[in-house]
């Protein structure tokens, strides 16, 4: 059997990764647990990525990329501009009910690195900040003062940890009608 060319080795690797960091933690996983579930050799793995801490960059980016899109999709499918806020919600309790959900990658992997990690600290950054800016946004196109965003942004935050230590969907029905509230406000 040919080995897999570099695009499905990277895919490969960067699935295990995601699949093993996420569920377990990034310290409790090693390269070689992450090479045997890409079913990659060793060699291999490190020619992708030299350091793990450079395969974290990429779970991440990578993660970031897919994790925004999704929610834009689920925002855009709303018309409007108002309710658009409060899809937010929504969408938030709809990835809250997926099978292995076990909270926010970039607030746990800050959690666990974020006081060695540059790497983490900027990429869950990067992430928080692209997700008030988009926050930001739809409040501007709802037409609604500024300020707004980032209390917004602070419901959905607070529901995400939530959600991720209690187990439950319950944090984005209550930050939804928290969301409400501020927009009656406006």
């Amino acid at each position: 059997m040919a080995p897999p060319d570099t695009e499905t080795a990277r895919t490969r690797l960067l699935d295990a990764a995601e699949e093993l960091f996420y569920a377990r933690g990034i310290q409790s996983v090693g390269m070689d647990e992450i090479r045997s579930t890409a079913g990659l050799p060793l060699k291999r793995v490190y020619a992708l990525y030299p350091a793990k801490e450079q395969l974290l960059e990429a779970y991440l980016q990578r993660r970031d990329v897919r994790w925004r899109g999704r929610l834009a999709a689920a925002v855009e499918e709303v018309a409007d501009p108002r309710q658009r806020i409060l899809a937010v919600f929504d969408w938030l309790g709809t990835w809250f009910r997926e099978p292995g959900f076990r909270g926010c990658a970039w607030i746990n992997g800050f959690g666990e690195l974020g006081a060695v990690s540059d790497v983490v600290v900027r990429q869950a950054r990067l992430h928080k900040e692209a997700f008030a800016d988009y926050v930001a946004g739809l409040v501007a196109d709802a037409g609604l003062p500024a300020r707004l965003a980032p209390q917004l942004v602070l419901l959905a935050e607070g529901a995400m940890v939530t959600a991720g230590i209690h187990g439950t969907d319950a944090p984005a029905a209550q930050a939804r009608e928290a969301a409400e509230a501020l927009l009656r406000g406006h």
